[in-house]
């Protein structure tokens, strides 16, 4: 398909799909994403243009900087940002979905490819609409974990940070009700967690790599004391590990 073609002729409602798979990988900062990620590219997805080096990440974030951008767009134009969430869905602009159609041509065709950015949560009506065969792959962590990590390393207070999970982690709950997909957990042993998620490698078609996993112990710098947690939060936290693999 040309790109003239495949950026103009289908309308933001089309079933349409121009690849085997897209994939999207959902969850809250802080929460594995990025070793997801990691571990799906091994396996064959393609990620666009992506960080493989952050400071706070040993392995990179694998987040694609043009879509984390167009992520912070459409939240700052409401008066939002990734960690002032909205309370409700945003709706696009047909100007918002012309930069996301530009946005998905950059993967230039690529039969298997997908991307990762925890804003995505916040702004998914507008990529389902554009993209209904999307399909998603999610990961959560203990509340308590997260909110260390993100203290250490912004200074976030844990106050916000816990809400913050919990506003992210609704949005994920909310978003398997519509549509059920596979949930991994990271706070669960390593060897558990790849078994785990080489099943969920085969169910997209993709092919686990057989050694030099993308996990390693260094990448989990916070386990989470399991502190009490408001009834709010325990609530929330036993649901995603009733829908975890």
């Amino acid at each position: 398909m040309r790109l003239f073609d495949f950026l103009f002729g289908f309308s933001r409602k089309s079933s349409e799909a121009p690849s085997d798979l897209v994939l999207t990988v959902v969850g809250m900062h802080r929460s594995g994403t990025s070793f997801l990620t990691g571990s799906l590219q091994q396996a064959g997805l393609e990620l666009g243009k992506h960080s493989t080096w952050n400071p706070h990440n040993l392995k990179g974030n694998r987040e694609n900087g043009d879509i984390v951008a167009f992520h912070d767009s459409l939240l700052g134009a409401r008066g939002f940002a990734w960690d002032n969430p909205p309370n409700e869905a945003i709706d696009w602009t047909e100007e918002e979905y012309a930069s996301a159609r530009e946005l998905i041509a950059s993967y230039d065709g690529a039969k298997r490819w997908g991307f990762k950015d925890p804003r995505a949560l916040l702004v998914m009506d507008g990529w389902q609409q554009l993209l209904p065969e999307m399909r998603f792959v999610g990961i959560f962590r203990h509340p308590s974990a997260v909110a260390d990590s993100l203290h250490a390393r912004g200074g976030m207070p844990r106050e916000q940070a816990l809400k913050l999970w919990q506003a992210y982690n609704q949005q994920l709950l909310a978003l398997h009700r519509r549509k059920a997909f596979p949930v991994l957990c990271f706070d669960e042993d390593e060897h558990v967690l790849h078994r785990k998620l080489d099943k969920v490698m085969r169910s997209f078609g993709l092919v686990p790599p057989s050694e030099d996993r993308f996990f390693s112990s260094e990448l989990k710098h916070h386990e989470g004391a399991q502190e009490p947690l408001s009834a709010e939060l325990e609530a929330t936290y036993r649901a995603l590990r009733a829908i975890a693999y």
